[in-house]
Order: structure tokens, then C-alpha cells, then sequence
């Protein structure tokens, strides 16, 4: 009985031992798949690739706009910055300051006409240490110097290069803004404040040159980025006032026989409620734009910028500037617009392969909408080139994804902006304006999920003939006699999806409706072509992806008439 119970106790650990040797394989296994899993979906979600497939709905109120932009709402920078401006270890201007740009190089003149017109601000951060060049006077370079405020010694325009410029900016049919020095004149206080008036002989001059030339500016920015706390200094809201209301009375003098004179536009800088606040109060008719900055994802050697510009929250943190001065100008009661005067989203020159990155069109393009829903009028972008944030490459001039973005962008979003909502995931992004240069509807969608595919139902809502408020569900409704082109199709909708080439977020290639866009052998920019769907089929925005949707038949009150 001893043996037959102990060959019994024998066998039974045997078969647990074998079944444990079974579970710890099988665990094992589990592990690995897991991990495995885990790696393949963590490369998916900086890649893209289809996973899941949702639906959800973006409802349109066409009753009557929200806001109104410019019709030349896209705006980009030229800076002054030299070759030898480094961040991080890095030097990424090369020759794209405004001072030594190859204005003969094609794709930089094809690039601006495509926009037919494309505002350009030049200025940034070393405009307020530059003096214009006059007869028989010397015109330093800039030279870096560490103890200097901003890191380089005093730089000079010559008004040989002005000259260049501004014969280029005709010829690409440009609109042209100017960002003058705001510290002239001024005395650095214990706190490190500039005090005193703002010296004005430079800017007269400028501008009676300017005249002059038959050069046509379409306004005067005072300053960049010294306002509230400032950047290296500051400048108190009163006095920056009064040099407002001096700067308007100078250029209505100098342009006393001019229909149409040019803007007055400050302070370009950093948003600050209570000095914001108190320089529009003090300028209620001399000032046409109130310019503010925005670099809302911090500092350009931050390795986590694509988890903010991938997460819904954070970018819904970014309204809350645009909201706040919206509020300030209607509190004033000042006829002054609001306008976003540099946008880099990243400071220090941003981060290449990030923010010259297909990537970085989601953040471009929601700022865009988010600007123009609380009436910001212009934005632009930080830069044309130059830096890792230009929409051009600093060193070849090719496009990079964002300059196709705000090329669709100024092609298909009209003036009128609608109130847009979307239900069905957080990780799509939504805006709807008036179509340009057409009747319907242009939306935007945005999709953040790598893996995830969503179909988007289209939603109207406008207040009918009878008053009472009416629903149009886009996919399901045809309507007559609305399109782009007189060929196109009613119960058709024309599309433009853009993606990252291999579905990379890192790629500086961007695909429309699957092919990819680049540049001629004469520089010339490629056509860009809608693929026309079904008005009964819904919006199908595939993994990181980005589509504009012309919905040309959809009938609402803010869009009766063609912008």
C-alpha cells in the first residue's frame, strides 16, 4: 500500500510538474505576444495603419459664422537671424535670413505665387537691434557677441537688399509687412526694462524711402516680443501706447495723399491679459491689429512634442489666448483685429523632423482652425524659411508637408468660419468655413489615432424659411445646382487626404489622395487634385491623416453668397 501510494504521490507531482512546466511556457508565451503586440502597436502609433474602424458625426451650424478671416488669411515670416544662429548644438538657418536669401532661386518665387497672394511679416527677434541703412553712414552686420542682449551686436538693413526685396515681392505678387525696431531711443532701466519714448527718425525714414520707391507695405508692425514680461526686455503698456499713437500719425502723415494706407499692427508678443488690456485701451484709434506669438509646445529640444501635439487636451489648451483676446477687443470696443503675428509652435527654431514634419501639420492646421473660430483674422506661420519649422526647406527650398496644408488651406477654406462639433472619438479635429470661391462647405478633419479609421457623417443645421432650425444629414440628402466646377457631379463630393509617405510621422514627404506632391524640374509647385466620392458615402479619414472636404451642395444661411 506504502509503495503503490508513493508511485501514486510519484506520478501525481510528476503530472503537476508537467503541468506547471506547461503554464510557465505558456505564460511565457503570453508575455512575448504581449510584448510583441506592444512594440507593433507603439510603432503603429508613430507610423499609422489601419486597426479599427469607428463612425461618428460632425454636426455644422451654417446659421450664421462664428468669425470672419482675411481672404489672405495664410501669412508666413522671414527673420533676420545669420547663419551662425545655433540652438541646442544645432544651426539651422543656413542663408534663409531675409538678408541673404537667394531671391533668384525658382522654387522660393513658385512657392509665394502659388498663394496668389501670400502675406510674408519680416521680423523676429533681431528687428529691434537693426538700423536702416542712410548715405554716407556705416551698416554693420550682424556679428554674434554672447554679451549682447539676444546674442548678437547690432545689424543694419541696406537699402540695396530693400530694394532687392521688395522688386522680388512684386514679381511674386507678396504682401508685404514690416517689423520695426521698437528699443530706438530707449534706455535699459536696473530691472532690465527699456524706458523712454521710442525714437522714431529710423522708421520716417524708412518709410519716405519706401514711398519713395513706389514700394507698397502693407503695414507697420513696432517691436517683436517685448511686450508684458518680454524677451531679453520689456516695454510698459502705457508707454508702448503712446509710441503707437505716435507711429499712427507718422504714417498718416507721410501717407497723407494714399487712398489706402498701411497698418498700424503691435505688439508681437507673447499674450499677457492685463497689459494686452491695458495698451488697447490706450489706442482705440490708432491701432488696426493687435499681433500676438505663439509657441504653445515649449522649448524646440523637448523630445515629447508629438505626444502633445497627438493628444486632444493638450491641443485643446492652446484656445485659450485666442479666446481671451477675442474677448479683450470686444470689451474696448476698438475697431483693432485680432492676428497671430509669428507662430513657430516650438521656440528656439523648432525641432527638425518634428516641426518640418508631416506631424506638424496636425498642429498647424488645428491652430489654424482654432484661430480663425474666434475671429482671428491673419496667422502666420514662423517660417517661410529657415529655422526646422519652415515651410519651406532651409537648404533645397522644396516644400515641406505644412507648405501643402496652407496651400489647401488658402485654396478651399473661405472667409466665413462655422461652428463645428464632432461626436464620436476625441481624436478627430473638426472645422467648417464657407467654401472659397465657390458655394457649400469646405470641412477640415484631423485624425490623431494611428489605428483607427473613422467614417464621418456630415450634419447641417440652419434656421429654415419659417424660422425654425432644420437638419441636413450630407450623407443621405442630395441638393441641386452647387459646385466648385460647372462639371462637377451634385451628388458628388470632391476630397483631399493627406498622409506621410509610408505613413511616417517623421517624413518630410506628404501624399495627396495617395501620390506623392513635389516640386517640377523648373520649381514649379504640383497641381493639387481632389478625388471626387459619393454625397451618400460618409468622410472616411484613414489613420494620421488629414482631409479637406469640399461639399459643394450643402445649402446654409452663412454661406448663401460665393466668397
Amino acid at each position: 500500500m506504502a509503495t503503490l501510494n508513493a508511485d501514486k504521490e510519484t506520478n501525481t507531482r510528476h503530472c503537476f510538474y508537467q503541468m506547471g512546466s506547461l503554464f510557465t511556457v505558456c505564460v511565457f508565451c503570453a508575455c512575448f505576444y504581449w510584448l510583441g503586440a506592444s512594440s507593433k502597436s507603439a510603432a503603429s502609433q508613430r507610423t499609422g495603419g489601419p486597426r479599427n474602424i469607428v463612425e461618428g458625426t460632425v454636426f455644422i451650424n451654417g446659421t450664421a459664422p462664428i468669425g470672419t478671416a482675411d481672404h489672405d488669411f495664410i501669412c508666413a515670416t522671414l527673420d533676420w537671424w545669420p547663419p551662425d544662429k545655433c540652438d541646442y548644438g544645432t544651426c539651422s538657418w543656413g542663408k534663409a535670413s531675409f538678408l541673404n536669401l537667394d531671391l533668384t532661386n525658382p522654387i522660393l518665387l513658385n512657392a509665394i505665387k502659388a498663394f496668389s497672394p501670400l502675406k510674408i511679416r519680416m521680423g523676429g527677434t533681431l528687428q529691434d537691434k537693426v538700423t536702416y541703412e542712410r548715405l554716407g553712414e556705416p551698416c554693420p552686420t550682424f556679428v554674434k557677441s554672447s554679451p549682447e542682449m539676444f546674442g548678437f551686436s547690432q545689424g543694419c538693413l541696406p537699402m540695396s537688399r530693400w530694394d532687392e526685396l521688395n522688386n522680388f515681392f512684386k514679381q511674386a505678387g507678396a504682401v508685404v509687412l514690416f517689423g520695426l525696431n521698437a528699443l530706438s531711443g530707449r534706455t535699459t532701466a536696473a530691472d532690465g526694462s527699456a524706458v523712454g519714448a521710442w525714437n522714431s527718425s529710423d522708421a520716417e525714414f524708412l518709410m519716405r524711402y519706401s514711398v519713395n520707391k513706389g514700394y507698397n507695405i502693407h503695414g507697420w508692425e513696432l517691436g517683436n516680443e517685448v511686450s508684458g514680461s518680454g524677451v531679453g526686455t520689456k516695454v510698459a503698456a502705457d508707454q508702448y501706447a503712446s509710441d503707437i499713437n505716435n507711429l499712427q500719425m507718422i504714417v498718416q502723415t507721410i501717407y497723407a495723399g494714399f487712398e489706402v494706407k498701411p497698418l498700424v499692427l503691435a505688439p508681437g508678443g507673447f499674450f499677457d491679459a492685463n497689459w494686452f488690456t491695458q495698451f488697447i485701451n490706450k489706442t482705440p484709434r490708432s491701432l488696426q491689429v493687435v499681433t500676438h506669438h505663439i509657441y504653445n509646445l515649449g522649448p524646440g529640444f523637448d523630445d515629447h512634442l508629438i505626444d502633445k501635439i497627438l493628444n486632444p487636451s493638450y491641443l485643446d489648451g492652446g484656445s485659450q489666448p485666442f479666446r481671451s483676446l477675442q474677448g479683450i477687443l470686444k470689451t474696448s470696443g476698438t475697431p483693432a483685429v485680432a492676428w497671430v503675428g509669428e507662430a513657430g509652435g516650438a521656440y528656439n527654431s523648432g525641432h527638425n523632423l518634428v516641426t518640418n514634419a508631416f506631424v506638424f501639420s496636425f498642429w498647424y492646421l488645428d491652430q489654424l482652425g482654432m484661430a480663425s473660430s474666434y475671429d482671428t483674422k491673419t496667422f502666420c506661420r514662423q517660417t517661410l524659411i529657415g529655422g526646422n519649422y519652415g515651410l519651406l526647406n532651409t537648404g533645397t527650398f522644396v516644400p515641406n508637408p505644412d507648405y501643402y496644408s496652407a496651400l489647401l488651406w488658402h485654396r478651399l477654406m473661405g472667409r466665413n468660419v462655422l461652428s463645428t462639433t464632432f461626436s464620436g472619438t476625441n481624436n478627430i479635429r473638426a472645422y467648417a468655413h464657407c467654401a472659397k470661391a465657390s458655394k457649400g462647405i469646405t470641412l477640415l478633419l484631423i485624425n490623431l489615432d494611428g489605428n483607427t479609421t473613422v467614417k464621418v457623417h456630415v450634419s447641417t443645421e440652419n434656421v429654415t424659411s419659417n424660422g425654425t432650425l432644420g437638419t441636413q444629414q450630407q450623407n443621405q440628402t442630395k441638393f441641386s445646382g452647387m459646385s466648385r466646377g460647372s462639371n462637377i457631379d451634385v451628388s458628388t463630393r470632391e476630397e483631399y487626404h493627406l498622409t506621410a509617405l509610408n505613413g511616417d510621422l517623421h517624413s518630410q514627404t506628404v501624399l495627396l489622395n495617395g501620390n506623392i506632391l513635389s516640386v517640377n524640374s523648373s520649381g514649379s509647385v504640383p497641381p493639387l487634385e481632389p478625388i471626387e466620392t459619393s454625397q451618400s458615402d460618409p468622410i472616411t479619414v484613414a489613420p494620421f491623416s488629414i482631409v479637406f472636404a469640399h461639399i459643394a451642395n450643402s445649402t446654409v444661411p452663412a454661406c448663401e453668397y460665393v466668397d
